[in-house]
């Protein structure tokens, strides 16, 4: 008998309900691989074979750029495409589910309370700012000209929060500002409640205003993050686009091309 190790598989989304569970545990052999294990479980769910054009796949909450050989303990996440309070210190994490400060000032949050983007964005204002732009997403009664009732966000935390940190980072690197916050809620939300907020601090205003839009824009395709929309006739995950930067399972190799 073959020697082997164990896994725990977790399913986001839709995925979720191919898989008919949240969290699985299996036992794949020593030297078994990332691709390995998402054929095998393809196999189990046939459903799952059919998006491995858009699965993305992370090992230990770091994204799967080509195939890696599992070992013992491992937590392997199977991620479909994704759809898109103040920070100061002195205040209780209590309200947030995992939060990254930096030395510089700049915040990233994840919470099931209510979001208030401009309370975010007093939290990190400097004296030296001259202007703050805080973008907020908020749950609209529509879609697709069905009504909606409300929305479930879900994430898987530990990947989310740090690609949120990541963005916000880059863009302070890259635009004339001061501080970044990224925030996003999960759970269920009402309409006219907000779901995210992208908050920066600049001196001057085009600057703030450009990286902003540049953070929404990059949240909505690479952080793992996922809406359902519940309608009065039905419910349904948005599905999106993974970012060019995030490899699905079916165009992942060790040379950067085609792997099936």
């Amino acid at each position: 008998m073959s020697e082997t190790v164990p896994v725990t598989l977790l399913f986001f989304g839709q995925l979720k309900e191919i898989a008919g569970a949240a969290e699985l545990a299996r036992r794949v052999p020593v030297g078994s691989s990332t691709q390995d294990l998402f054929e095998r479980m393809a196999a189990e769910f046939p459903r799952l074979a059919a998006l491995r054009g858009s699965v993305v796949l992370a090992r230990n909450a770091s994204f799967v750029h080509a195939p890696e050989v599992l070992a013992d303990g491992d937590e392997i996440a199977f991620l479909p495409p994704v759809s898109g309070g103040s920070v100061d210190e002195a205040e209780d994490d209590a309200e947030w589910i995992e939060t990254i400060r930096t030395p510089e000032g700049h915040f990233f949050g994840i919470t099931h309370q209510e979001l208030d983007g401009g309370a975010v964005a007093r939290g990190i204002l400097r004296a030296e700012d001259g202007a703050f732009v805080n973008f907020e997403g908020v749950v609209r009664n529509h879609s697709g000209g069905r009504r909606t009732r409300y929305l479930d966000y879900e994430c898987y935390v530990p990947l989310a929060i740090r690609t949120m940190a990541a963005i916000g980072i880059d863009l302070a690197s890259k635009h004339a500002v001061g501080r970044v916050a990224i925030v996003h809620r999960v759970g269920r939300m009402e309409i006219g409640e907000t779901s995210v907020a992208v908050v920066v601090t600049s001196p001057h205003r085009k600057p703030a205003f450009d990286a902003a839009l540049e953070g929404i824009n990059r949240l909505k395709t690479s952080v793992p993050i996922w809406k359902k929309e519940y309608f009065e006739d039905g419910e349904v995950w948005v599905e999106g686009a993974w970012d060019d930067s995030v490899y699905p399972v079916g165009e992942v190799d060790t040379v950067g091309g085609i792997f099936d």
